[in-house]
């Protein structure tokens, strides 16, 4: 499970990287400012739980079955809270309306929030001593 944790860390990583690298280059024409920094959010926040399952998948601080309810509750907090606000902040330039899905991006940060609260649960049961 570690070795699926970190590459899918340093999957996100890049990914934010680039997406990153093409709101600033590709879609800094195309739409608003207030928009480019609505995509830069989802664009942080996406690198940000990158290198938390980073961590994760690196520790053995955390139980196995910590890491992986922690690993698929950022996985899927990512994809509905980053992936929403990519769209959002596109909304202009696509058919598709993505404000009629919006309700999804504080789901997906609701489960971001729980993987962060997992994991502090989990160090707080640790006891003295251990690693």
């Amino acid at each position: 499970m570690d070795k699926k944790i970190v590459i899918t860390g340093g999957i996100l990583g890049l990914l934010s990287v680039a997406i990153g690298a093409f709101a600033a280059h590709g879609l800094k024409p195309l739409i608003s400012v207030e928009s480019i920094q609505t995509f830069e959010t989802g664009v942080r926040y996406q690198m940000y739980h990158a290198l938390l399952l980073l961590f994760v998948g690196s520790t053995t601080l955390i139980p196995n079955a910590k890491k992986a309810v922690i690993f698929y509750l950022v996985l899927a907090g990512v994809i509905l809270f980053s992936g929403s606000i990519y769209g959002l902040a596109t909304n202009a330039l696509t058919r598709f309306d993505f404000k009629s899905i919006g309700l999804v991006t504080p789901i997906g940060g609701m489960l971001l929030i729980v993987g962060w609260v997992i994991m502090i649960l989990s160090f707080l049961k640790l006891k003295s001593g251990d690693n």
